[in-house]
């Protein structure tokens, strides 16, 4: 959209500030600033707002607006005054402005500061969260154009919009002066706002997601009128599953009289039903669905799931149609799931919603399910049915446009009918918002993510979102470190979601085996030390062993306090004719359930070979086998936000928080209660195992996060440290960014407490030399040509140089090897104490943020990959795990008898760069190698830094739906 004359030529329409918001009640509108094109839809606006409101707008009565108003508030130069509307059906619902004042209150130009604020909202959206929305999207604009504060002048009978600014978390004072209440805001984002935007985007999109599972009514809309079709089949589903609420059938093709199909109204429209109609499944071609979307919204409901294909899928055209999609549905307030979906299911006894393809719904149960392959989706279904598991939730997904996994994270966060969460996903749309997300949900209830599309570097058909450059053992490594368990497989995920929906989480890694198969049990013993547990060696029973003979031992296992968990091995009984016996399954699953329900809160798995029934009655729940959820489900959120409260998930009340062994409630009701899975073999049971300790384990740290130390604060100079950042990087920066050279990266490390060994250039032997003598004898001579850095394989260093004749020879000899020293840019630098050689890198991914990185130099990290990540910010216990988690650790540690080397300082120097990144996101790679850990402290020898302009950060700005 062009500028008009009357708006300034250098600042035209800034479309960047347009977002799509999700509002309190699940709804979306859309934020955009205001043109003049916008003066009709203005003065319709301000007629429907009520006096009252208009009082407290304007503190006087004020019926209409004045075309001197209405110039005035559609014309703006987007730097000193700016407004902004919040529009639903193309229609404004709020509107917003600043203009920018100077220190007396008047209208004043750059550089003031400071910008009176006002807000109006029309009366029928009060109460959706409009104006919250539209105060952190203002405050963005505001700190854009270099405004700090924002004044306010409020009635003291206008509560609601006192409220609006004193829930926003920014830092205000208040005073009262004629008449009114005069508010300031500082727009610097703090700890408290950022907390309090966060906890409104997890309300508001859990919201959005109750929406689409639970609706009171739902039309089905291509329903053909002969049996058969895809419409056809879900509205069977629908109607099959018994679904609570109204249910229509939509085709423009229908007669006027055709009364019923399926035995539910039949209509030629949404809009000819007459009654309210909260969901509608689209199942029509694709160039028919922007005419059922418009439907749709223009008849006030609220979600739609799009089956049809023809989308992203089939390249850019389709992409393009996709785009559209989403734009016009969000225009109207809706959201989507898909298109190309597979559907929805909502197993509560309150809604039993089959709005999907599924023939057939599964059983209620604790896990929830989000898949973006309708084909994974149903390979899921069938195995979590096969297995007796039970679902709250399934969707799936399709192209994701616009409702996505990070949607359902945040629905479940606080679903009370959801201990388990599994999410089949082929693209993360927002790594960063996923992440934080999982950490959060992780810390409440487990989360398990298998990842498509791994290997293939690029997204996806009909997956709109950005490529991540970064490893996939990277992003395994950041998935970890955010509570999630990550899996290769779909059977590995069905596998670990049984156990945590279930069973309890156990209190470490010590396992016992029991069963009556002696081979069963030494491969399970195996399994175990292969998967990092620590098993007790196997106690056999013997082939003899009756059930009751497996429920006496079991409990005995369950009592011991030197074990964790309990893996118990079944192979079938043999009758005196040499064939299995029947029903011993079912016998065996009772004393099993007897043992676990009475004993300790420990997880149990069952490993059987072709146990007839075994599996099938374990996973019966039973009202006697009252297990512990692995879920410590948050409590009802307030209505108003307590910013102080939302860092970490509230415990139920009556709850022990401590839960020492990671698990949740205890009172064992939920549908999943006493189920113990069964595994058909070793190793399946064991590796979901021992994923399940590794969460434990990481539940238990999380109660306890770790810091950033406060001496770091007293040893860096964050401030020197941007100026030098700025005078480096130029008034007019490449945005490709530029390289440091050696000296200038040793002074910004420097302002961070990195010291970095300095190198001289020795571009002949007398320069050679004159180094050595300068930096004192031992000397190491190194060459630092691309192709030959850190590759002392090939000859290009030469160390321990005692004298100027065993440098002089040194020299020789690198020049007579591997060329001239043009070609080798030889350095001289002295020697260090002996230690252990390590790298330690940061860099930046536009996609998932600031990841920093550790491993031992040369071949551990470059040829076999052992190298460990962790996002930044890192705590002192990130970077502890950090250290430990490489294979090759123990040589840190003192590995066979050496003197173990200073990890504390390697500690100190990993949170100092983790620092120096997240401080300054101008420094985009950091790399230091070799960092020579010592017994006592380390060297850095070798550092390279590359500083470019800032990445946008979609995640600090105002809540706003992903943009397609």
């Amino acid at each position: 959209m062009e500028p008009t004359p009357e708006q300034s030529p250098h600042h035209a329409y800034p479309d960047h500030w347009e977002a799509d918001v999700v509002l309190r009640d699940g709804g979306t509108a859309r934020v955009r600033p205001i043109t003049t094109d916008d003066a009709e839809r203005l003065v319709s606006f301000y007629e429907q707002v009520s006096d009252e409101s208009k009082y407290y707008r304007f503190f006087a009565p004020y019926p209409r607006l004045s075309a001197r108003d209405v110039h005035r508030f559609t014309h703006h130069d987007y730097v000193d005054r700016v407004g902004l509307a919040v529009t639903i059906g193309g229609e404004f619902i709020a509107t917003v402005r600043f203009d920018r004042i100077d220190d007396r209150g008047r209208p004043a130009s750059a550089p003031a500061d400071e910008a009176e604020v006002a807000f109006l909202v029309q009366d029928a959206h009060q109460g959706r969260g409009v104006a919250s929305a539209l105060l952190e999207h203002i405050a963005a604009v505001a700190r854009e154009r270099g405004i700090r504060r924002f004044a306010a002048e409020v009635l003291p009978a206008n509560n609601k919009m006192i409220k609006v600014f004193r829930d926003a978390g920014f830092t205000q004072q208040r005073s009262f002066e004629d008449g009114s209440v005069h508010l300031t805001l500082d727009l610097e984002p703090t700890a408290e706002s950022l907390a309090v935007q966060r906890a409104r985007e997890q309300r508001a999109e859990a919201r959005s997601v109750q929406r689409l599972l639970a609706p009171g009514s739902v039309a089905v809309i291509g329903v053909g009128r002969a049996p058969g079709g895809v419409g056809r089949t879900v509205l069977r589903n629908l109607l099959g599953s018994g679904f609570t609420g109204r249910t229509y059938a939509v085709n423009t093709s229908f007669a006027e009289d055709l009364g019923t199909v399926e035995g539910v109204p039949a209509h030629r429209s949404v809009g000819g039903i007459g009654e309210q109609v909260d969901l509608a499944v689209v199942a029509v071609p694709a160039d028919r669905v922007p005419e059922v979307v418009a439907d749709c919204g223009e008849h006030g409901v609220q979600g739609v799931v799009v089956l049809s294909a023809g989308y992203a899928e089939r390249g850019a055209q389709g992409r393009d149609r996709q785009r559209e999609l989403v734009r016009q549905a969000r225009s109207y307030g809706m959201r989507i799931i898909g298109p190309n979906a597979f559907g929805i299911i909502n197993t509560s006894d309150a809604v039993r919603l089959n709005a999907s393809l599924a023939p057939e719904s599964p059983k209620a149960g604790r896990i929830g399910l989000f898949t973006q392959s309708g084909a994974i989706g149903i390979a899921l279904l069938s195995g979590l049915h096969r297995r007796g598991a039970g679902l709250s939730a399934f969707i799936s997904a399709g192209n994701r446009a616009d409702v996505s996994g990070n949607d359902f994270l945040q629905y479940w966060y606080e679903d009370q009918d959801t201990d388990v969460a599994l999410l089949y996903l082929e693209s993360l749309g927002n790594p960063r918002k996923f992440t934080r997300l999982a950490r959060r949900t992780a810390a409440v209830k487990p989360v398990v993510v298998v990842k498509g599309a791994r290997h293939s570097g690029t997204n996806p058909p009909g997956h709109a979102v950005p490529v991540s450059r970064i490893p996939d053992a990277t992003v395994s490594a950041l998935m970890r470190q955010a509570g999630v368990i990550r899996v290769d497989t779909v059977t590995e995920m069905v596998d670990v979601g049984l156990l945590l929906a279930g069973q309890p989480l156990p209190d470490g890694p010590r396992v016992a085996i029991l069963g009556n198969s002696e081979s069963l049990g030494l491969l399970t013993y195996d399994a175990c030390l292969a998967e990092g547990l620590r098993p007790r060696p196997p106690r056999d029973l013997t082939t003899e062993a009756s059930p009751q003979d497996f429920r006496r031992a079991l409990a005995e296992a369950l009592a011991d306090r030197t074990c964790d968990a309990v893996i118990v091995t079944a192979i079938p009984w043999v009758g005196e004719n040499g064939e299995a016996l029947t029903g011993e399954g079912e016998v065996l699953a009772a004393a099993l359930r007897e043992a676990a329900s009475t004993g300790p809160g420990k997880p149990v798995a069952v490993v059987h070979v072709e146990m007839g029934g075994l599996a099938q009655a374990l996973a019966a729940a039973t009202s006697t086998a009252a297990r512990p959820s692995t879920a410590a489900r948050p409590g009802p959120q307030p209505a108003a936000p307590d910013p102080q409260a939302q860092t970490s998930a509230p415990a139920t009340p009556g709850e022990d928080a401590a839960a020492t062994n990671g698990a949740g409630p205890t009172d064992g009701t939920g549908p999943s209660a006493g189920r113990i899975p069964a595994y058909p073999a070793a190793e399946r049971a064991v590796r979901a195992l021992a994923e399940v300790v590794k969460y434990a384990q990481w539940r238990r740290h999380a109660a306890a996060p770790g810091k950033v130390p406060e001496f770091l604060d007293e040893t860096i100079d964050e401030h020197g440290t941007a100026e030098l950042i700025e005078t480096l990087l130029g008034p007019d920066p490449d945005p490709r960014g530029r390289p440091l050279t050696h000296d200038e990266a040793r002074e910004l490390l420097a302002r961070y407490g990195v010291s970095v060994r300095p190198a001289l250039p020795a571009p002949d032997p007398e320069a050679a030399v004159a180094a050595a003598a300068k930096l004192g004898y031992p000397v190491a001579l190194k060459t630092t040509a691309p192709h030959l850095r850190h590759r002392a394989d090939l000859g290009g260093v030469r160390l321990d140089l005692v004298n100027e004749n065993a440098l002089r020879r040194a020299y020789d000899e690198l020049t007579e090897l591997l060329g001239t020293p043009a070609e080798l840019r030889p350095v001289v630098q002295a020697m260090v104490p002996r230690g252990v050689d390590t790298v330690v890198r940061a860099t930046i991914d536009a996609a998932a943020g600031a990841v920093l990185s550790f491993g031992l130099a040369g071949a551990p990290s470059e040829l076999l990959g052992d190298t460990a990540h962790r996002l930044v910010p890192a705590t002192d216990r990130d970077v502890a795990e950090l250290i430990r988690s490489i294979k090759a650790a123990p040589v840190l540690f003192g590995w066979r008898g050496a003197a173990p080397a200073d990890t504390a300082a390697l500690e100190e120097l990993l949170l100092r760069v983790s620092r120096l990144v997240d401080d300054h996101p101008e420094v985009v790679s950091v790399a230091l190698e070799p960092v020579v850990v010592a017994t006592q402290g380390l060297t850095v020898l070798g550092a390279s830094v590359r500083l470019a302009p800032p990445p946008a950060r979609s995640d600090l700005g105002p809540r706003r739906l992903p943009s397609y």
